[in-house]
């Protein structure tokens, strides 16, 4: 069973003050990071400088999610800058298990992540050549979106998957996760809760707890 794990995600955060913010989610167990190049997804943050220098003052790991056009070019050069993982789109990568395969080998974990609309069942028999698999529970591009629970039969056949592979592969999901939603997530079997407004919308270190005690109570166990 993989621990429960919180990695807020800092396109809710005060982008002036990147530094303090980030201290402020320092309990947290990784930083969520959205690269959006508004292409892929209808909006535009963070370029490789910038999570650069997120890499350089964070006091926890980066968690890295590309949400950019032709990623088997763009995703190595992220890795390249030390994020302890870096995740891209199945829709945007045109060899995903190759470009997998090439973050591991610069020293990131290797995700993929799959829009709502996405069918997860041709990444089934791959899942031992991904580190973690993003289920997103909106669709990419903005934060305070609400979640779509309708994905949750993706998580389980992801489950079950990971059951019969014997592998240790995280289950993250993204998007409108709150102290009310990640159960719903935990019990069909996600184990990286990414959360924007959730986490920044009051004491951060507070909400971080809150969430990941909710996450415990209501985990499949598996």
């Amino acid at each position: 069973m993989n621990p429960q794990r919180i990695h807020p995600s800092i396109l809710s955060a005060d982008f002036v003050n990147m530094e303090s913010e980030l201290q402020r989610i320092s309990t947290a167990d990784s930083v969520h990071v959205d690269v959006m190049d508004n292409h892929f997804v209808p909006n535009l943050t963070f370029g490789p400088q910038m999570v650069s220098r997120i890499q350089d003052v964070s006091p926890i790991p980066l968690d890295v999610h590309l949400m950019i056009s032709d990623a088997d070019r763009w995703a190595p050069g992220y890795a390249e800058i030390g994020a302890a993982s870096v995740t891209f789109h199945a829709e945007a990568a045109a060899e995903p298990v190759k470009l997998a395969r090439r973050l591991r080998e610069i020293g990131s974990r290797a995700g993929i992540a799959l829009k709502p609309g996405t069918a997860v069942e041709p990444y089934l028999e791959l899942l031992p050549e991904f580190d973690m698999v993003l289920v997103m529970t909106v669709e990419p591009g903005f934060g305070g979106q609400k979640f779509i629970s309708e994905v949750m039969p993706k998580l389980r056949l992801l489950t079950e998957a990971r059951q019969k592979h014997g592998t240790q592969t995280w289950l993250q999901v993204d998007g409108g996760v709150t102290v009310d939603t990640i159960g719903i997530a935990a019990e069909a079997g996600a184990d990286i809760f990414v959360a924007g407004s959730a986490v920044y919308s009051g004491d951060p270190a507070e909400q971080i707890e809150k969430l990941r005690a909710s996450a415990r109570q209501h985990s499949c166990g598996v």
